[in-house]
């Protein structure tokens, strides 16, 4: 397991997939409005949806960006979950015309729930729920406030994350902790992976956080500006591979960029000649051979789950099992070596 942030305190409950909520469900259906984009969200939408303690009244999404070779504009996954579910959505650019504002505020609701909206929200939106603005986000706050929480928690080596509900407030994932749920890290774990575990964990929590609402058990914790760190947002860039690094973070760093932006480095077939690969999280193996420099290709080393391919890191061997030469499809470390490096097994 990596190390990194410690486990904090009255929050060592693992996560069970599935598990049942012990709180009663709120009567009437405490009346809903939703703000979110992504996958991430759809998550939380969904469990809404399903819940019979909430009745979701509107959605809000970002507006359908172009996407992929023909620009074509693409609906958001939540867009298309409400759409599924016959819940009116709305796309606002942003809530600066006032008209936007009075049309929230007419929905006469009680919570506003906002998951990876991907805007910022003026106070007079904060303002509209009955009883309170919520927020899923997918860190244990205050560690890793902003945008990429699951990638800055991998990058840093933690050994635990999880999901915070909290009262929404002007500031930057500042306001008040409303319930936390913590998840360990696992070494083999990429953002991908956690991204799904957290999208499961945000949405059963929600749901509970929701449940303690109406009968006032739920804290309202002030978080500790001490113990803040950010977490930027990612950059296209970042999956640049640094092979003079030690591998416990360069393995941290390339398992924070799976699926995407995808951990890729140059490498030189021949003089002149370079070729882009695009690795998958591999494994850490055993040292490097004396005089072998950071970023060599080593060729193929037998691990208990196969072949892989070796590549030099500052102190260790770095050992992938799949890969992706620019412009090719995916392919094992051994069907690399037979292509690229001629050395076929069998």
């Amino acid at each position: 397991m990596a190390q990194g942030l410690d486990e904090p305190t009255g929050l060592d409950d693992e996560f069970v997939p599935g598990s049942v909520n012990p709180f009663p469900v709120p009567a009437p259906p405490l009346r809903v409005v939703f703000m979110g984009t992504p996958d991430f969200a759809a998550k939380s939408l969904g469990a809404l949806i399903d819940w019979p303690g909430a009745e979701v009244l509107c959605v809000y999404t970002q507006p359908d960006r172009p996407c992929g070779r023909g620009q074509e504009c693409t609906p958001s996954p939540v867009k298309l979950a409400a759409l599924a579910a016959g819940i009116a959505v709305r796309q606002p650019l942003n809530f600066k015309d006032e008209a936007d504002v009075a049309a929230l505020r007419a929905l006469d609701f009680d919570v506003l729930v906002v998951a990876a909206y991907g805007l910022i929200l003026p106070q007079a939106v904060l303002d509209a729920p009955r009883l309170l603005p919520v927020n899923v986000h997918a860190s244990l706050l205050p560690r890793w406030r902003g945008a990429a929480p699951i990638q800055r928690a991998l990058q840093a080596g933690d050994a635990v994350t999880g999901i915070t509900i909290m009262k929404m407030e002007l500031g930057l994932d500042s306001g008040p902790i409303l319930l936390q749920r913590a998840l360990r890290i696992a070494e083999g774990d990429h953002a991908g992976v956690l991204h799904d575990e957290l999208a499961d964990m945000g949405a059963e929590a929600l749901l509970e956080a929701l449940a303690r609402l109406p009968l006032g058990r739920i804290m309202r914790l002030p978080q500790d500006e001490a113990l803040v760190t950010h977490a930027a947002k990612l950059r296209k860039d970042e999956g640049l591979i640094d092979w003079s690094r030690e591998a416990e973070p360069l393995h941290n760093h390339i398992r924070a960029m799976h699926p995407w932006p995808g951990a890729f480095f140059d490498w030189e077939q021949a003089p002149g000649k370079v070729l882009r690969l695009n690795i998958e999280p591999g494994i850490i193996g055993e040292d490097v051979p004396a005089g072998v420099a950071p970023g060599t290709i080593l060729g193929l080393r037998e691990t208990g789950a196969g072949p892989r391919l070796a590549i030099a890191t500052a102190d260790k061997l770095y050992l992938v099992a799949r890969l992706t030469p620019r412009g090719k499809k995916p392919q094992d470390a051994a069907a690399f070596a037979c292509g690229y490096l001629k050395t076929c097994q069998g």
